[in-house]
């Protein structure tokens, strides 16, 4: 059996899931979950969880640890992950790391070091943020620190205001209090997944068309009554947020559809961007035979 962890990182729907379990099986593995939302207690269709039906027995860790009212937070993955893989190293086992959260994965491998935060210094960006709007909050951030504002989503409020937060307490732009690339943490062997674009397309249309068919309207629908609405990251997931809207009258389902797929799409672009620059990746081709043989070849060289 490999004596370091295994990481299957890439794009969302490339299939890393099933990847991930054909490893953990031929050598007694155990799944770590690095997907931001799949940590969420019963946002199962939208994320595309595998259900407990589908994990051959397998153990997974950091799936349904969070309720939909708490904040997913890179910090508190960082410490309850790491616990997870050093304890299946210690029983002997492979850890399986598996998903596509591209800070998480970072913050994971790479040992981040998060800088400090200030209560107060919060409170007052997210108070402008909510007066001022998102849009006025990015423009201050190119501002001051252009290269956070490039890589930060113009519609991600959270982010924004953590950038804001880190500049204004130390006095260094946001990318200084990233990660260096270099030996990943446990020695892990990352390997990605990817596929055709064209292909992937039709996937990401498809398995979309089929959440909001399989049940996700209702999912959501039941998740308001846990504080879906009140929940600041679980509520913005992809397809969540569209749901929410049709729930609300405000967008009809097939433009729900259309706006998740579309949603996904620029999501993967931005996975494949942040991935591709990091060369420790053995990246597959997904569509390929014999996965796993050629996962084998890369734990196992010679």
């Amino acid at each position: 059996m490999p004596d370091r962890p295994v990481a299957v990182v890439g794009p969302t729907g490339t299939g890393k899931s099933d990847l991930a379990l054909d490893i953990a099986e031929r050598w007694g593995g155990e799944i770590v979950n690095i997907d931001a939302m799949q940590q969420y207690r019963g946002m199962d269709v939208g994320t595309a969880k595998v259900p407990v039906a589908q994990r051959r027995g397998i153990p997974h860790h950091q799936l349904d640890v969070l309720d939909v009212t708490e904040i997913a937070t890179v910090a508190r993955y960082q410490r309850a992950a790491g616990a997870d893989v050093e304890d299946i190293l210690a029983r002997g086992r492979l850890p399986v790391i598996v998903g596509g959260s591209m800070m998480y994965v970072q913050s994971l491998l790479d040992d981040w070091s998060f800088p400090a935060t200030d209560d107060a210094v919060r409170a007052r960006l997210e108070d402008e943020l909510a007066d001022r709007g998102v849009a006025a909050m990015h423009a201050r951030l190119q501002e001051v620190d252009p290269d956070a504002a490039a890589s930060i989503l113009p519609t991600d409020g959270r982010r924004i205001v953590r950038a804001l937060e880190v500049v204004e307490i130390t006095g260094e732009p946001f990318a200084a209090s990233a990660p260096r690339i270099g030996t990943p943490r446990w020695s892990t062997v990352i390997v990605g997944l990817d596929r055709d674009t064209t292909e992937l397309d039709d996937r990401l249309r498809s398995r979309t068309e089929a959440m909001f068919s399989g049940g996700l309207l209702a999912e959501v629908a039941g998740l308001v009554g846990h504080g879906l609405r009140e929940g600041r990251t679980a509520s913005r997931a992809i397809g969540y947020a569209q749901a929410l809207a049709v729930l609300d009258g405000t967008m009809t389902p097939a433009d729900a559809v259309e706006a998740t797929f579309v949603g996904t799409r620029r999501y993967v672009r931005r996975q494949r961007s942040w991935f591709r620059r990091d060369p420790r990746v053995h990246w597959l081709d997904a569509g390929a035979p014999g996965l796993v043989d050629a996962v084998a070849a890369v734990l196992e060289p010679g």
